[in-house]
């Protein structure tokens, strides 16, 4: 624990996407007077608020919340940046007196926040910049077959489909010419104490929670996210960026530019969700071992008694 960051009483939701979260956290801020932290990826980026299903700008308004919608798409926002934002944010909600309700689908933040982030050092950003534009072009899978000659422990770990964390392993040998895997033995200090959170993870049954997914993306269908799709298109952005790759994003964009029918563009959008969800599941059943699983009628009585435990 940094020694200037205060030790907060917090409590986490996480869970997959479409599972409630957003709903339950708000619900817990305005029981306990708490702030409404986002722990999730895809909703810092502003660029995405009816895709990504934000908050409400009313819903914001009604409790404070923090690290929502603060980050350009254009930014491949990390999970070292999150911490920075999340260390100010913490140190701003405990001189406030409230307790933080952090959360997200994105179970590394959360993990971050919790056991410390690997002590990986900073990619200066000339090099960032040359990697990206070797890349330009590329596919995952060639971009993964290029890393496994570089540093083949790192991509025997990584996924071909994750552009993303194998562009990151690439950075990082061409600025240090050691493998990403060679500085994940040390950590960086935690900014939540396990022991003075109260941590969940919301489970729906599966058949409920893809029933919710589908049915969410039609709303959002309704409601705007092929108009961001659009603006994110015009902007002319790199495709590999985190924010052009939000789920069916890149399958709305294909639509535009008549590649794609708009049927087969929702299908593969509430597919790829769906596909994500499991990985949530996954994800939160090995890495993130203090986090209480709650499905169906326990979850309001168990964050209730959260917020008994803190008044």
């Amino acid at each position: 624990m940094s020694d200037s960051v205060p030790s907060p009483r917090a409590i986490l939701i996480a869970g997959p996407t479409a599972s409630g979260k957003s709903a339950l956290a708000l619900a817990m801020a305005a029981r306990i007077g708490g702030a409404v932290v986002n722990a999730d990826s895809m909703q810092a980026y502003r660029d995405l608020r009816v895709i990504t299903a934000r908050p409400t700008p009313e819903e914001e308004a009604s409790h404070p919340h923090f690290l929502f919608g603060h980050v350009d798409a254009g930014v491949n926002y990390s999970v070292g940046r999150y911490l920075e934002d999340l260390r100010a944010v913490l140190r701003d909600i405990a001189a406030r007196g409230l307790t933080p309700v952090v959360t997200g689908g994105t179970g590394m933040y959360f993990k971050a926040a919790l056991y410390g982030l690997s002590d990986i050092p900073a990619v200066p950003e000339e090099v960032r910049a040359q990697v990206r534009e070797a890349a330009q072009g590329k596919s995952p899978q060639e971009l993964h077959a290029e890393l496994a000659k570089k540093d083949p422990n790192t991509a025997a770990k990584l996924r071909p489909t994750d552009p993303q964390r194998i562009t990151r392993a690439l950075e990082v040998f061409a600025a240090t010419g050691r493998p990403l895997m060679s500085f994940q033995g040390t950590r960086g200090a935690p900014l939540l104490v396990p022991a003075q959170c109260q941590a969940f993870f919301l489970a729906p049954e599966r058949e409920t929670l893809y029933e919710r997914i589908d049915a969410r993306f039609d709303r959002m269908m309704e409601t705007g996210a092929l108009d961001e799709a659009a603006a994110l298109r015009e902007r002319g952005l790199d495709p590999a960026l985190p924010a052009m790759r939000a789920h069916g994003v890149p399958h709305l964009i294909a639509f535009l530019e008549g590649r794609m029918s708009r049927d087969e563009a929702i299908m593969r959008g509430k597919r790829d969700t769906r596909h994500y969800a499991k990985r949530q599941f996954t994800f939160a059943r090995h890495q993130l071992p203090g986090f209480r699983w709650l499905s169906g009628a326990e979850t309001w009585a168990a964050l209730e008694a959260a917020c008994v435990s803190r008044e």
